[in-house]
């Protein structure tokens, strides 16, 4: 196995999280369906990187949001609906993190609805033996929610789909936009997305979770508006996250000589 399809994040005492981790890097068809994802994302469709990078930023950036939201005294709503733990909440948004893009080795257009159909059964068979009949339902039946719903528009049902789609939506820094461009074209996609440098979670003042993005260039003000800001307003963690967004430095960076319509 290639060292750049390890599959890592902080498991911390969740020890079924540790398995589900250990299990996805032995799941030689689910990495290879993120490189095949890549194929059609990168290489076909000339597009922002959706493969093993995003997969691993993305399941990240979920873990630590659902750990920010629990800390804060937001219930999740698999312990709320279903009375299991903020423990289980966590393993489906990392998995949901995991199998959201899995349509796009099907097809760019719809991927959402194809992934439904991919993830089912590897969702089944990455919680195989890890829960009883009745929990693995439901936690297939959750992980497939916040998949369904992390198009922008899509509405959210539960805490945990909130946090998959405002995570998918984080990896924005430098050329990996979630907003489709295309490589090599000059337009306010590709130049907003360049602008940029680094997005950060912390502890808010006044809510839960702070999202500080750091830009080189204004232009990154339409990743926050056309991006972050449509997921999060569509998204059910909306009352709980607060987003900064500023440019370092004294002067602009030049992304572009010049541009013109």
């Amino acid at each position: 196995m290639c060292p750049q399809t390890v599959f890592r994040l902080p498991a911390r005492q969740n020890q079924v999280l540790q398995q589900i981790v250990e299990r996805i890097n032995q799941d030689e068809e689910l990495l290879q369906l993120w490189r095949c994802v890549n194929i059609n994302a990168v290489d076909r469709s000339h597009i922002s990187d959706h493969g093993p990078v995003h997969i691993k930023i993305v399941a990240n950036m979920a873990l630590k949001l659902v750990r920010m939201l629990s800390h804060a005294g937001v219930e999740m709503s698999v312990v709320t609906h279903y009375g299991l733990t903020p423990e289980d909440a966590e393993v489906i948004v990392v998995l949901a993190a995991c199998l959201h893009d899995l349509g796009m080795s099907v097809h760019r257009d719809d991927h959402e609805v194809y992934s439904i159909v991919l993830a089912n059964p590897k969702a089944k068979e990455l919680l195989d033996g890890l829960y009883d009949v009745q929990q693995r339902t439901i936690m297939v039946s959750e992980i497939l929610h916040a998949i369904s719903a992390h198009h922008w528009d899509q509405s959210c049902l539960t805490i945990e789909a909130g946090v998959l789609k405002v995570a998918d939506a984080l990896d924005m820094t430098r050329g990996r936009s979630r907003i489709p461009f295309e490589a090599g074209v000059t337009n306010i996609h590709s130049v907003s997305a360049a602008a940029v440098d680094k997005v950060e979670l912390s502890p808010g003042k006044e809510k839960p979770v702070r999202v500080e993005i750091k830009m080189s260039n204004s232009a990154g003000i339409y990743q926050v508006d056309e991006l972050l800001r449509r997921k999060l307003s569509n998204s059910s963690i909306a009352p709980y996250v607060e987003v900064v967004a500023h440019i370092e430095g004294e002067a602009e960076k030049r992304l572009i000589e010049w541009y013109a319509l």
